[in-house]
């Protein structure tokens, strides 16, 4: 296995492993899985336009459920998600 360099940067790191071989450098049997569960993915903030009925709507179903309607409306696209890339 080839040695990893020590790098300047962050942007140093990513422009090397863009080009290299991580398999020259990592023996990749060798990995084990490991959960982060303190880990948050990343967000970012959107502006979504929908009808104030529809809105309404889901707040409704959110109150229902005892869940904040955004988080709700994260679960319903999460689970539209995953059925449309399953099929």
């Amino acid at each position: 296995m080839k040695k990893i360099l020590n790098f300047k940067n962050e942007d140093k790191e990513r422009e090397f492993w863009a080009e290299a071989d991580s398999s020259e450098y990592i023996d990749w049997k060798k990995a084990k899985k490991i959960v982060l569960p303190n880990l948050k993915p990343s967000v970012k903030t959107i502006s979504l336009r929908i009808p104030e009925s529809m809105l309404e709507e889901i707040k409704l179903l959110a109150n229902k459920r005892d869940v904040p309607y955004q988080s709700l409306m994260k679960i319903f696209l999460s689970e539209r998600i995953d059925k449309e890339l399953s099929t």
